[in-house]
Parts: structure tokens; sequence; C-alpha cells
């Protein structure tokens, strides 16, 4: 009795380790992750390059006075509009003493040659009239009388030309001494204008300020720098590795940070044939002149990115690029497409643009295909129920 009782016990004791060793076996053969699966959407994919810069104006003008002097008074602000003509500045004009001695001694020098030529105008005219008389009554030959008549021409040109030197040195004088004259209009004045119409953006100078006129060995000292705010371009710059792919006439998509939520449309008109080493980086500068921002006041000196736009594909089927596979010899893409529950079959793809998140499906795919994320992190093991 005893014995088979024992003999009943170890073959129960079989069948439970038979029975586990099966529930174990079976087990290992499913496969422990469950896949979930995405569809393709329809995308809007843009490759792009930022560069970044700030905003400019497209063209600045820098108001110079044509006088040297100290500045007497400034008549505008930075942010003001102004309008060709209208007044920024007045020169008050501080004679040069070694200038002034040298334009009163031109004065005295060609009132002396007037002199002399009033002189012999004088004496050639009292001769002409002389042989004028006498050539009417036919004592003196023609020819004579001719050379006559031009010696006594010259003369009187002789006068004229001392006249308008003397008015010159007199001129020439007053402006030295005052920085303007009477009979030059607006060629010699002590009045600063505006020579264009638009923004003051800078006036760096002040009332006693002491400013010099441009000449051949200076640019002359700015009074104000105005330009017009609705003619803006972004200047910026892209690293040497980037310049290869953008071209002129690229859209470009332009962010200013002091301006949240708007975007600004742009095209890419220059690309510097030269770069320049920027922290051990070659830089290239490039240029982009804004569209339509008459709605919207953008500050010169803003910074901002600009998005060049290298290539873009609307509303096109795509999927997220991690969801493609690469052949291991053919290296061409492919993807998993259910086919039941955790029943994968592989599909290959034809591809288009990519940005790195999304890639376009030219081929292979529809929207109601169910793609296997086939590289999804899973979670750690739950015991317990938990």
């Amino acid at each position: 009795m005893k014995r088979t009782t024992t003999i009943i016990v170890l073959a129960l004791i079989v069948i439970v380790f038979g029975a586990a060793l099966y529930y174990l076996w079976s087990k290992n053969q499913e496969d422990p992750v469950r896949y979930t699966t995405e569809k393709a959407s329809k995308e809007t994919i843009v490759v792009k390059t930022v560069a970044t810069g700030s905003i400019v104006p497209e063209e600045e003008v820098l108001i110079k006075p044509n006088i040297s002097g100290v500045v007497d008074e400034v008549f505008v602000e930075a942010g003001e509009f102004v309008n060709q003509g209208d007044l920024i500045a007045k020169i008050r004009v501080i004679p040069n003493v070694s200038n002034l001695t040298s334009a009163k001694n031109n004065i005295a020098s060609n009132q002396t040659a007037l002199q002399t030529a009033e002189i012999n105008y004088k004496t050639q005219k009292a001769i002409y009239d002389r042989q004028k008389e006498l050539f009417e009554k036919g004592v003196v030959a023609a020819n004579d009388f001719d050379q006559v008549n031009n010696t006594y021409l010259q003369a009187k040109q002789q006068v004229e030309q001392a006249r308008i030197n003397v008015q010159q040195s007199r001129q020439n004088y007053d402006i030295i001494k005052t920085g303007t004259t009477s009979g030059l209009g607006k060629i010699a004045q002590t009045q600063v204008r505006a020579t264009v119409a638009g923004m003051v953006l800078d006036v760096p100078v002040k009332a006693g300020n002491q400013v010099i006129e441009a000449n051949n060995f200076n640019e002359g000292t700015s009074i104000a720098s105005l330009a017009d705010v609705k003619k803006m371009i972004f200047e910026g710059k892209v690293d040497e590795s980037e310049v290869g792919k953008i071209k002129e006439d690229l859209p470009l998509e332009i962010t200013v940070g002091a301006i949240e939520n708007q975007k600004f449309d742009a095209v890419l008109d220059y690309i510097a044939p030269k770069g320049v080493e920027e922290n051990g980086a070659i830089q290239f500068e490039i240029k982009g002149s804004l569209k339509a921002i008459d709605s919207t006041f953008i500050r010169a000196g803003l910074s901002a990115n600009a998005s060049i736009i290298l290539d873009k594909v609307e509303d096109v089927l795509a999927i997220k690029e991690a969801l493609v596979q690469y052949d291991q010899e053919t290296k061409e893409p492919y993807v998993e497409v259910a086919i039941g529950d955790q029943k994968f079959e592989r599909r290959d793809v034809e591809l288009g643009l990519s940005n790195g998140i999304y890639v376009e499906v030219i081929k292979g795919l529809s929207e109601t295909d169910e793609i296997k994320v086939w590289n999804q992190l899973q979670g750690p093991p739950q015991y317990g129920g938990q």
C-alpha cells in the first residue's frame, strides 16, 4: 500500500514538472515585445539652414557738413522722421587765423591787379578812340586798326576778370570768417539739411562739438544718419560648411528676437565671395531683402535669425524617419507593415525629401497602412499586476 502511494506521488510530481517545463517552453516561443504601429500622414517638409545676424537699413545716409566749425544747435533727435531739405543742425564757424590772413592778402593782391588792369584799359581805350577816328577818315589802314581793336578788347576783358577775382576773394574771405557769403545760395552755408527723406537713426554730435568737412584726407564728421525704415535687409553670416548648400534668390524666413510670434519673408540677395575667420571658423556674409513690412516697425540693429529654405514639399505623404529600416546588403529602405495581430511583412519604399524627422514617401505606402515601430523603447517589467 505504501509503495503504491509513493508511486502515485512521484507520478504527480513528474506530471507537474513536465507541465511547468511545457509552459516555460511555450512562453519562450512568444515575442516578449508587443510592437505598436503608426500610420503615414500628410506633411509639409522643409529643409533649411539657419544664419544669425541682424536687421539693418538697406541704405543708411550719413549727413556731413560742408564747412568746418562748432555745432551751434541740433534740431532733430533719433527716431524722428524728416523730409529732404529739413534743417538738421546749424554750424558756427571758428575762423582759422592763418587762412583768414591768407584770404585778406588774396583780396589785396586781386585789388592791385584790378587797378593795374583798369589803368591799362584806360590807356588802350584812348588809343582805340584816336585810331578809330583816323580809321574813319581813311588815314589808318584796316589791318592796323584791327590790331588796336584787339588790344583794346583784351584790356577790357582783363578788367572784367580782375573784378571777378576780387569778388571771389572777398566771398572766400567771408566763407572762412562766417561760413557763408552772399551770392552762393546753399553752396556754402552754416545750415546742415537732410539730403534724403527718412527716419533719423542716430545723432552722434551735440551742441558744442567741433566738426570738420569732408575732404581728400578726411571723411568728415557725421552730424546724423538717416534711413528709410520701410526698406530693411537681413545681414548675417553662415558657416563654411553650409555656404555650399545655398545660392542667391533662395527664400528666407526671418525671425526677430524682439518681435514674438511673427515671421518675415525675404529673398537671399548676396553671398560674400570671400570668408572671414571668426573664432576659428570661416564665416561668409549674406544679405537678404525683407518683403512687406509696412505694418510692422522693425528697429535697425535688432538681432534676428534667417532660415534659408533649401528645399520644400507641401502636403505630401510622409512617415517618421525612425520607422525606416535599411537592408544590410542592398542598403535599400523598407518598413514593416502589419498584416495581423503582431504579424508584419516587409514593404520596400521609395523615399524623397527628409528634414531629419519626417521623410517623404514617394512609393510603397498608403495612408491606411499600419507601420511597425521597430525600435520602440520598452518599460521595465511589471510584477504583481502593477
